[in-house]
């Protein structure tokens, strides 16, 4: 069977309207909390910003995610089996909030994925809650790479890792750490302008859904639309002019979704016996890969430690000639969207 195009459409608006909806709450929790970030050095904003766009992502992950675990039991309790019954009644028959036959598949993904989502949910919220206690009391970088690096770890233990058609365990593990670490960073240094982090999600995203549901992956579909429409809810609130920034904590979080999203989908299978489609990820994220292997390597060249900041990423240098911060972001987000198009090809 082909999966309901309509339910994709759930995921992405379920968890659009739940980070719309919850971020006024966080940006009022994070004001009274002080959870802020004040004006400062390569700072353009005048009065302090809530950090509450990550609390307002994961909120929106969370209860999507939970709705459309109750959704699929309570309609595999109402509907039936997909397969015709002793009376013979025919697939579709029964009374569920969807038809058997889909309450069925997606029965059976979430219990072949069950382990991997429970390791990515934790994963997510830890990544998070490592870039909050960042934001809050600014961890030396040894401190947070370490808490980076153990998370990374416990999720590839979890069984969510890369292989790259070499049969050894240690290495999966060794270049699935490599990955998440990345990746993570790579969103955590493009923050650094309005809705250049969010938006850059959210088109990763979308097309990590688009080639998962090309592969008939709908789990994996519905999955990345969520974290997609997670952060469209919190992109007017962060673009062009910010009520509320993502923080490290967000950043930290939409950097190991996508690093996590990358992993999940079987860019190789035998249906599609394509080497060249695991180079898909790659092109997906190529704009902040490609900023972070900059900076990291012209910081090395000035004798800079590369986790200091510095005005010298893309988006910066598209402003020195002469764009605005506004058009320059778009123009990044137009340059992620046509190289990561390429993947489709």
């Amino acid at each position: 069977m082909s999966f309901p195009l309509h339910l994709y459409l759930l995921a992405l608006v379920s968890a659009f309207l739940a980070a719309a909806i919850s971020l006024p709450a966080w940006r009022r929790w994070c004001g009274k909390t002080g959870l802020v970030d004040d004006p400062g050095h390569r700072k353009i904003h005048d009065q302090p910003i809530a950090l509450a766009g990550g609390f307002a992502v994961l909120t929106a992950l969370a209860l999507a995610l939970l709705g459309g675990i109750v959704a699929v039991s309570v309609s595999s309790a109402l509907g039936g089996s997909a397969f015709p019954n002793a009376m013979g009644e025919a697939p579709g028959a029964g009374r569920g909030i969807l038809d058997p036959e889909t309450s069925d598949l997606l029965q059976y993904g979430l219990r072949r994925r069950a382990a991997q989502l429970v390791a990515i949910f934790f994963g997510a919220a830890a990544m998070f809650f490592l870039g909050w206690l960042d934001d809050k009391h600014e961890l030396k970088p040894a401190v947070k790479f370490g808490g980076q690096l153990l998370i990374a770890a416990l999720v590839a233990a979890s069984g969510v890792r890369i292989t790259l058609f070499v049969p050894s365990t240690l290495f999966s593990y060794a270049v699935t750490i490599l990955w998440i670490l990345t990746v993570t960073n790579a969103f955590n240094f493009m923050d650094n302008m309005n809705g250049l982090c969010s938006g850059l999600g959210a088109i990763c995203a979308w097309q990590f859904a688009l080639s998962a549901a090309l592969q008939g992956q709908y789990l994996v579909a519905s999955f990345a639309l969520m974290i997609c429409g997670a952060l469209l809810g919190f992109l007017p609130y962060n673009f062009p002019k910010a009520t509320a920034f993502l923080g490290d904590a967000g950043s930290h979080l939409v950097g190991f979704l996508l690093a996590v999203l990358a992993i999940l989908p079987h860019f190789y299978s035998r249906e599609h016996q394509n080497a060249w489609a695991v180079l898909s990820p790659l092109l997906i994220l190529a704009v902040p890969l490609g900023d972070l292997v900059w900076v990291v390597i012209l910081r090395w060249r000035i004798g800079r430690p590369f986790y200091i900041g510095d005005t010298n990423h893309l988006s910066h240098r598209l402003v020195r000639r002469g764009l605005s911060r506004t058009q320059a972001v778009a123009l990044i987000w137009l340059i992620a969207a046509a190289v990561g198009g390429v993947a489709f090809l």
